[in-house]
């Protein structure tokens, strides 16, 4: 039977919180809120937590989930490397809503699904997320909802969809503007690749963060929008919280 916390009581977010925690430890999924949407999280270093996480979902290995971490420090401990620009992107809008995928580092012990490599990371905004991050560490978080249906934006709408596959779930009342993160592509930052656009960061999707914003960081380093009929090409990971 799962349990909802309504984490605008503080009685109820300590006990919420430690419950979180204990569900974590145990390999289980929690609902947590974020300043984007609601997210369903697990371990990120357990696999048999984030297998979990993609069959309470009804999504494949194909698609893996981004890790949510609570400092800015700890990108550090998860991608090979973090060049210049990434930096400014992080000081410019973490803890906010942009996930930035790079190569990971190859010494984790995990296995998020089929990265090819690389990990999509996010630091995000809001008391909740952030003091629970600090105590569990980096966990895997996908939107909390089932695949083909609306991101949930409290944690009532996650509970319709999840139910009992998630034992916690913590409620802050509605997701502010409903909007998930904009996701972009770095790698190539780390590994350049051999065609016109190695080097540059690539918008996988767009999201809280726009284009405008990125550019005033980023300037030329920032790949021109697609045509409306391209494909990207670039490593794609699940990052819809």
């Amino acid at each position: 039977m799962s349990s909802i916390f309504d984490c605008g009581d503080e009685a109820q977010l300590l006990s919420g919180m430690r419950h979180a925690r204990q569900a974590i430890g145990r390999g289980e999924l929690i609902v947590m809120p974020t300043d984007t949407v609601y997210g369903v999280a697990a371990d990120a270093f357990s696999p048999a937590a984030v297998q979990r996480l993609l069959d309470a979902k009804g999504r494949g290995r194909d698609q893996p989930p981004p890790v949510l971490i609570g400092t800015k420090e700890t990108l550090t401990a998860l991608a090979e490397s973090i060049p210049e620009p990434v930096q400014r992107l992080v000081d410019a809008f973490w803890p906010g809503g942009l996930t930035i995928v790079l190569p990971a580092q190859p010494s984790l012990v995990w296995d998020l699904g089929e990265t090819r490599g690389t990990v999509a990371v996010r630091m995000p905004e809001g008391r909740v997320a952030l003091e629970l991050l600090a105590e569990t560490g980096p966990l895997a978080v996908s939107s909390a909802n089932l695949t083909g249906q609306a991101a949930a934006i409290s944690a009532f709408d996650a509970e319709k969809m999840l139910g009992d596959s998630v034992a916690v779930y913590l409620a802050d009342g509605m997701s502010r503007d409903g909007v998930a993160s904009t996701i972009v592509d770095a790698t190539s930052l780390v590994r350049p690749a051999a065609d016109s656009d190695a080097g540059r960061v690539r918008i996988l999707r767009d999201g809280a963060i726009s284009r405008e914003q990125l550019e005033e960081v980023l300037g030329e380093l920032l790949e021109p929008a697609p045509e409306p009929d391209s494909a990207a090409s670039a490593p794609r990971q699940d990052g819809d919280s």
